[in-house]
């Protein structure tokens, strides 16, 4: 079997500074622990309680030492409560998502309504909305853009960082067409714009495509429905043992790409169960 990988795939700028981080703390002595999965990666969050770091859900689960803060980012209160439990904080916030806390809150101070478009139940969401105060809303798609009433408001809107350009330019239009005036910044990650971009090219000219990530990251996901809108067979996965021979009979090239987080050894154990086929 013949396996192409995308130009751009796996571990982004952002995960790779939030794992730096992580890894010198954790060989330092005392406590450490991330509030969530520092990453959406299943394995490397394994790996890293195999060193020691111990994954919470709540500030007061952390006991005492560090807290790590995720690379999606937290809202501003879970920051705060964690600095008056006295706990040493280590943010590992990934830069882009948070230039884009700086950015609503000086649209917010500026009289703005805040859009943000994105999946509104997603941690990094959860964070820039709280970054915004009050006056914000997410959304979703552009269907949602009808459940609002825009006639006379001032909107900034900005984007979930995993975003497709396509999705955020659709509800930046339609509001436009309806708000008396749209500041809007496209805050899609470059990483993932390239990742989406190098996915979409490399679809349409294999038999199948393999996407590798964890399922509950938003980015991976993201490349998945892009795979898939090229009408091959897309599979997504989050390691290589997962693979079936069947997906892939008679087949001669597939392609293969890796969500933001998926680091290069999950990508090369993918590949080369591949190649065995």
């Amino acid at each position: 079997m013949k396996v192409i990988i995308a130009d751009q795939a796996g571990v982004c700028f952002g995960v790779k500074r939030a794992l730096d981080l992580v890894n010198a703390e954790a060989e330092k002595s005392g406590a450490l622990a991330t509030l969530g999965p520092l990453i959406h990666n299943p394995q490397v969050v394994h790996d890293l309680e195999e060193k020691g770091v111990r994954v919470v859900k709540k500030i007061e689960d952390a006991g005492s030492g560090a807290i790590v803060m995720p690379s999606h980012g937290v809202p501003r209160e879970v920051m705060a409560s964690a600095e008056e439990a006295g706990l040493r904080v280590v943010d590992a916030t990934c830069p882009f998502v948070a230039k884009v806390h700086t950015r609503v809150h000086a649209l917010a101070s500026e009289g703005y309504l805040v859009v943000v478009v994105g999946d509104a139940g997603h941690s990094e969401v959860k964070a820039i909305r709280s970054a915004a105060g009050e006056n914000a809303i997410v959304i979703s798609s552009v269907d949602e853009v009808d459940n609002y009433k825009w006639g006379g408001k001032k909107i900034g809107i900005v984007s979930q960082t995993t975003q497709t350009p396509e999705r955020f330019g659709e509800v930046v239009g339609k509001i436009a067409s309806k708000a008396v005036e749209v500041v809007a910044y496209n805050t899609i990650c470059y990483a993932t714009h390239d990742r989406q971009t190098a996915a979409r090219n490399l679809a349409p000219s294999v038999e199948a495509m393999f996407v590798v990530g964890g399922r509950n990251s938003a980015n991976t996901n993201r490349l998945v429905e892009i795979c898939q809108e090229s009408g091959v067979p897309t599979y997504h996965i989050e390691t290589a043992s997962e693979i079936e021979d069947n997906w892939v009979k008679r087949m001669q090239v597939v392609g293969l790409t890796a969500g933001a987080s998926t680091p290069q050894w999950i990508i090369d154990e993918v590949r080369k169960r591949l190649e065995e086929l």
